[in-house]
């Protein structure tokens, strides 16, 4: 799709309707994981009273989203994402703040995300928004085979 200028973009909850574009845009953004299935992950945090997937519009196409929540104690988000195409736009800037707007208005004071190894453009994006590098160990396990 050719580029456009991006003036504003409308935020909101992701609806059903907005699944097809949202799995797209996480594709085209390069997010998804063979491991990872999105549809599922996007409607475990859209049942959640302490999770959504807010997605950004512009003329009624989806153009940025973030799955944001938080357990009780600290926020967090995944899947930022922004039209590949209208980069360099302030997208993901504003998905981010509005992400930090639904943690702030449920009480939440401390957001963590996580980055991959190696993903400089990333943490440069977040540096850049006023996030630092704590120093702490990230570990999992997985709970299921998938």
């Amino acid at each position: 799709m050719a580029s456009m200028e991006i003036e504003s973009i409308e935020v909101r909850s992701a609806t059903d309707a907005d699944l097809p574009a949202l799995v797209a845009l996480w594709e085209a953004a390069g997010l998804t994981r063979p491991w990872n299935d999105p549809a599922e992950d996007i409607a475990f945090a859209r049942r959640g009273p302490a999770s959504d997937v807010l997605v950004g519009t512009s003329e009624g196409r989806i153009v940025a989203s973030v799955m944001v929540g938080h357990d009780g104690h600290r926020g967090a988000v995944y899947y930022v994402s922004a039209d590949p195409a209208l980069r360099a736009q302030g997208l993901g800037r504003r998905i981010m703040a509005a992400a930090e707007d639904w943690l702030r208005e449920r009480g939440v004071w401390k957001l963590n995300l996580m980055v991959r190894r190696g993903n400089e453009a990333a943490t440069g994006f977040y540096a850049a928004l006023g996030y630092a590098q704590d120093e702490v160990v990230v570990m999992s396990k997985r709970l299921r085979e998938g």
